[in-house]
């Protein structure tokens, strides 16, 4: 098989994974929000819940450490891409939630 078509099927993983560690921190903070008003709207005192606050907030912040980590894969791999000869830019899909990311998606653009 063509290295640019693995390359590029290694390429949409990426794209996904990255797109996977965005969102459960967007779902995390969403939590946060929630747990948050909920007290209030309950007019609870901010004592209630609080472990479980800290504890989401750690999750947050492992999130981030692994967003991070993915972050720092994207360049290594964009650094190898270019040690084994691949010059043609990797690019991920226009709809990412139809996307079957086992099928190399050359050509399409990727959503910002």
């Amino acid at each position: 098989m063509d290295k640019v078509l693995i390359a590029q099927g290694v390429a949409n993983k990426l794209f996904a994974t990255e797109d996977a560690v965005d969102a459960a921190i967007l779902e995390a903070s969403k939590l946060m929000g929630a747990l948050i008003e909920g007290r209030q709207d309950m007019r609870l005192s901010a004592v209630v819940g609080g472990e479980s606050t800290a504890r989401l907030a750690a999750a947050l912040a492992a999130l981030t450490e692994a967003r991070q980590a993915v972050v720092d894969v994207h360049n290594e791999l964009a650094d190898v891409k270019l040690r084994i000869g691949i010059r043609t830019k990797l690019i991920g899909v226009v709809d990412k939630t139809q996307a079957d990311t086992s099928v190399p998606m050359v050509g399409h653009r990727r959503a910002s």
